[in-house]
């Protein structure tokens, strides 16, 4: 078949998000009377799933400090219990267990998430706190607990399969996916003009709208669309910071041990919720004792058969390096060599054996192998869902992205016209405007 030289809707990346967009864009499409998935092509350089959504760890949360981000991630746990099967789903729940200084943050969610409608259970007080977790896991040990919310929704999926779940039901609807097609650059009637075609390393593609899902990839597309590279954004104060750098990267600290994923099984015989722990109680090493860090630290980790163990990681490394020497491939090998930090399993397999006894003596199963990855980052770490050029409708999401499967489903929604409130809050003008969202004590930048 002749490779296209147009596509009403244009689609750059097989990821969650060009996935989403494109499978939900063609039922609105459907559902309007106004075309169909044959109106809609989805190119990626290499193929489904092959970036960050391909490795990512696969956790679904409500769990989010900022009110926009709970309604936006309700919204899209939603999309994920639509159809279960089809999105390799497990719903096993989620829980932030966390120290003194973010109980007022862990409160807040809590309150907002009944005012929502989100189940979920809210445990106060150090004492009530290892009661309930000794209720789950018999070994559990960590100290310094005076919160813990139990989301009962929540869990995580399989990414590949997931995404392959997804391709499935785009292409069912019509819609067109071609492999090994980088873009190099786009056409326009002039600066700052709607974008007319897609240049590529394949061919020229003309197109109406083009809508960008590029993940840790976005500042190349960004570049490409001459969007700004620096930015003003007036903090909460109204104090104006200028010449703000618009991308950041950061290494993302993630792994496996290689241990049965049944050891993690609850007292009761079940899969566990996903487990995330912020803790301020100095961290030893498992191995020799030793002070590994006595400031904030926090980590996450869920049983997965997919990797084989026990999977999950830490707070990621911000990279020492202009954004603009990761050239090309932030996953490759024209960018810097920065994927997971050497000291990564010492610091998360300790902090496992630190939450739970089970784990004691399991550093030498830690798998060796690539994980993380580099992710690009907004100057809030906050996602950006925005229209730039006219017609280029840009999904940024910072690294949030794998479990924001609802935000193709609103993105499809916009294109035909329909407003989303949910995705209001996050549109590039909020810099400007000093519309910021809120931030907490934990010690992830995304939350």
């Amino acid at each position: 078949m002749a490779f296209p030289s147009h596509s009403k809707y244009l689609v750059v990346g097989a990821g969650i998000h060009g996935l989403s967009t494109a499978y939900h864009l063609a039922l609105e499409l459907k559902a309007r009377g106004t075309g169909s998935g044959k109106d809609i092509l989805i190119i990626d350089k290499s193929g489904v799933s092959a970036g960050a959504s391909g490795i990512a760890c696969g956790v679904i949360r409500n769990n989010y400090f900022q009110p926009a981000m709970r309604e936006l991630m309700a919204h899209s746990v939603d999309v994920w219990e639509s159809d279960a099967k089809s999105y390799s789903y497990h719903p096993v729940g989620y829980m932030q267990i966390s120290p003194e200084v973010m109980h007022q943050d862990v409160a807040t969610i809590a309150e907002q998430q009944r005012e929502i409608g989100y189940e979920s259970v809210f445990v106060e007080g150090e004492n009530d706190c290892t009661a309930y977790m000794k209720g789950l896991f018999h070994d559990w040990r960590a100290k310094g607990i005076t919160s813990v919310l139990h989301e009962k929704r929540g869990g995580y999926a399989n990414n590949t399969r997931s995404m392959y779940g997804l391709a499935t039901k785009a292409e069912a609807e019509g819609v067109r996916i071609i492999s090994g097609v980088r873009v190099k650059g786009f056409e326009s009637k002039g600066p700052g003009s709607a974008i007319t075609a897609a240049v590529t390393d394949r061919g020229t593609i003309a197109c109406e709208h083009i809508i960008i899902g590029a993940g840790p990839w976005a500042k190349l597309l960004w570049d490409m669309l001459e969007l700004p590279k620096t930015i003003e954004i007036k903090a909460a104060d109204g104090v104006i910071h200028r010449d703000v750098p618009m991308w950041v990267y950061w290494s993302l600290q993630e792994g496996t041990l290689g241990v049965d994923p049944e050891l993690q099984k609850t007292n009761d015989g079940k899969m566990p919720p996903v487990i995330h722990v912020d803790s301020d109680a100095p961290l030893y090493s498992d191995a020799d004792g030793s002070l590994i860090t006595d400031a904030m630290w926090g980590i996450y980790y869920k049983p997965d058969f997919h990797f084989g163990g026990v999977q999950g990681g830490a707070a990621p490394v911000k990279l020492d390096v202009d954004a603009d020497k990761v050239r090309v491939d932030p996953y490759g090998t024209e960018s810097p060599d920065y994927i997971v930090d050497d000291n990564f399993a010492h610091m998360w397999v300790s902090a496992l054996a630190h939450c739970q006894e089970r784990f004691h003596g399991t550093l030498p199963q830690y798998k060796r192998e690539p994980s993380g990855g580099i992710g690009a980052f907004t100057p809030d770490s906050f996602p950006v869902f925005d229209v730039f050029r006219e017609n280029c409708y840009f999904i940024a999401d910072s690294n949030h992205g794998y479990k924001m499967i609802g935000v193709g489903k609103l993105v499809a929604q916009e294109i035909c016209g329909e407003p989303s409130r949910l995705l209001t809050p996050f549109r590039f003008s909020r810099y400007a405007e000093g519309k910021l969202h809120p931030v907490s004590h934990s010690p992830f930048p995304w939350s």
